[in-house]
């Protein structure tokens, strides 16, 4: 019934409530002058009497209307709604009054004309909150608790009760000075009121409304939220939520980096600058996840031009207009197409701009398809990265810094073998460079890249499921883009030459408890044998070719900690260039005429530790 008022056109709900307020207006006179007079009184020889009474409704819809009474919508009617009514009602019983004194009628005295003025508005405020409340409180089923009674609180509050979709039913905060008192009519209880607040008030979500919340503290609200079944959304700002710019719509559903993060620690600005600031940056992969953001980070150190290498138009086209709407300080980009298994075309770009610092992000990465593209994924992951290195030595570019994986330790699939010889490949370079130093930095998964398993599960979540898992033993590491960027920069301007930087990727995650965490803060339940009312199903789908249950970041066990704890370096055997050119040229060669087993064979003798476990599949 509600969904169907609230679907009728604006000008036939308008009249309906205009017909409600004539029979309100009514009821109201016709009350006033038996509560006068104690029965229904009639004078039988006033024959101004009815014409009296008939002007009553008519004046008071007159005055509504005037007053834009009707204008308001019933949902979201406050204080200057009702306002307006009392102003109504006080203008009409004046001009009633005149029209009695005009009609020298004397049927009606004065004190029914204040009875008639309390009735209508009681009778007419009564009514327009009995309906608000019917549309939003008795009709909604997404109770809501806020965590945290402060301003940020308050503000949410208010946001939700015009908000028909919404029922705000509770507040959460720690503070022991307004724990059991009322705040916007609602009630504040502890955290340890959780449990039983979820159950006995059916709350569907959680909105955590405290802005100054530091990441230690707000990963823990969230780590213990996860156990409710409840979705979990944050506050954006709450400027922008007191200048009006933010709808409940609009409130952040619960990133899980920050369920798998730590706090960040704070970067040293001489190293984010020292490759960066007034030089001449290229990053190749432009308009991938790592590569986006890099341009992000590398455009706000303020470089003296931004140079973007990407192969994909529209990804370049995307990532050159993001940076175009944040260049306030107009600095020099330029978006070029290329790929970097064009040498000739890096070298001239290299040349022509004066290049200075390289970051090479460009890499297809994608398991499964590098598997079942072998020569293609050779191609561009290692050869690739040969041609962009020689580039750089030719233009004299001062600092290469590799985006490696954790893929390349060990690997069981070509895609982490392309990228281990690609590794040592810039290591064996950086023994013959004089000019330009090469470094790689190592690190696994990031959150929200493209392929990644957490914005798959988003959408299977989002479908109702299944979710989609490998293996249930299989695990991964987990950063978000932002901090494996600012650690790369930070890693590259470190670098003395031939080294492997490794960044701290944390705790590894099981994928099964991934999946878990974000069924659970979607407001939603596993469904599996233990749960048969549960919402989403976890199904196995079994390994995909070429990947193994977990990564590593270290090949060998030395290690040593920098000025960053959560970048580490690591010395690893090296092969000489004149031992690996020979083998590199033979592996192109390979790789053009599409020969997989030699590419294989090859791949293997650089890489003895290679293993693929999918020697069956169709591969070009």
């Amino acid at each position: 019934m509600k969904e169907t008022f609230i679907n009728l056109p604006r000008k036939i709900k308008k009249k309906l409530i205009l017909f409600f307020d004539l029979f309100a207006t009514i009821f109201s006179l016709f009350a006033s002058i038996f509560i006068y007079f104690g029965y229904w009184h009639y004078p039988a020889n006033d024959s101004n009497f009815w014409l009296v009474l008939l002007a009553s409704p008519l004046i008071a819809l007159i005055i509504f209307t005037s007053l834009g009474v009707y204008k308001d919508v019933i949902r979201f009617m406050g204080f200057q709604s009702i306002w307006r009514i009392f102003q109504g009602a006080f203008l009409h019983s004046i001009l009633w009054t005149l029209i009695i004194y005009i009609s020298k009628t004397e049927a009606i005295p004065f004190q029914v004309i204040l009875i008639n003025w309390l009735l209508i508005i009681v009778v007419i405020t009564c009514s327009r909150l009995l309906f608000k409340w019917l549309l939003t409180e008795v009709s909604t089923n997404n109770n809501v608790l806020i965590y945290g009674a402060g301003e940020a609180g308050r503000q949410v509050s208010n946001i939700l009760n015009g908000d028909m979709n919404y029922k705000a039913v509770a507040f959460i905060d720690d503070d022991d000075e307004i724990l059991h008192h009322s705040i916007n009519s609602l009630r504040v209880y502890s955290k340890d009121n959780l449990k039983d607040l979820i159950k006995s008030k059916d709350v569907k979500e959680i909105f955590i409304a405290i802005p100054s919340l530091s990441r230690f503290r707000r990963i823990e609200i969230i780590r213990d939220l996860e156990f409710y079944s409840v979705g979990v959304r944050s506050l954006p700002d709450v400027s922008e939520i007191a200048k009006g710019k933010v709808k409940i719509q609009d409130l952040l559903e619960v990133d899980v980096s920050e369920l798998l993060g730590r706090e960040p620690v704070k970067p040293n600005i001489n190293l984010l600058e020292k490759n960066i600031f007034k030089k001449v940056v290229l990053v190749t992969g432009a308009g991938g996840s790592i590569g986006s953001e890099l341009c992000r980070q590398i455009l706000h150190i303020k470089p003296k031009r931004l140079i973007l290498f990407e192969i994909s138009e529209s990804a370049l086209y995307e990532i050159e207009q993001q940076l175009l709407n944040t260049n306030v300080l107009s600095i020099e980009i330029f978006p070029i197409i290329g790929s970097v298994k064009d040498k000739t075309r890096m070298a001239k770009i290299c040349q022509h701009y004066g290049v200075q610092t390289i970051y090479h992000a460009a890499a297809y990465k994608h398991v499964p398809l590098v598997e079942y593209n072998q020569s293609q994924g050779v191609l561009n992951n290692t050869i690739g990265t040969l041609n962009a290195a020689q580039a750089a030595i030719e233009s004299n570019v001062e600092l290469f810094v590799l985006i490696s994986t954790d893929k390349a330790v060990r690997p069981t699939n070509i895609m982490g073998a392309s990228k281990r010889v690609a590794e040592l490949l810039l290591q064996a370079l950086n023994q013959q460079s004089q000019n330009t130093c090469f470094t790689i930095v190592r690190f696994g998964n990031v959150i929200g890249s493209s392929g990644s398993v957490i914005p798959l599960f988003k959408k299977q979540i989002k479908k109702g499921g299944p979710i989609t898992v490998t293996h249930k033993d299989v695990v991964r590491f987990f950063m978000s883009i932002p901090e494996a960027v600012e650690l790369v920069i930070q890693a590259g301007a470190m670098a003395k030459g031939g080294e492997v930087f490794l960044l701290d990727m944390g705790e590894p995650i099981r994928i099964y408890d991934l999946a878990v965490k974000m069924i659970n803060l979607s407001g939603l339940q596993v469904f599996d044998k233990n749960n048969l009312e549960g919402d989403i199903e976890i199904i196995y789908s079994g390994l995909r070719p070429g990947e193994k249950l977990y990564e590593e970041l270290m090949i060998g066990v030395n290690f040593s900690i920098t000025e960053n704890k959560f970048i580490m370096k690591t010395e690893e055997e090296m092969i000489s260039w004149d031992k690996l050119e020979p083998l590199l040229a033979e592996i192109k060669d390979a790789s053009i005429s599409e020969e997989t087993e030699k590419i294989y064979s090859l791949m293997k003798k650089l890489v003895p530790e290679f293993n693929s476990r999918n020697k069956n599949i169709e591969r070009f």
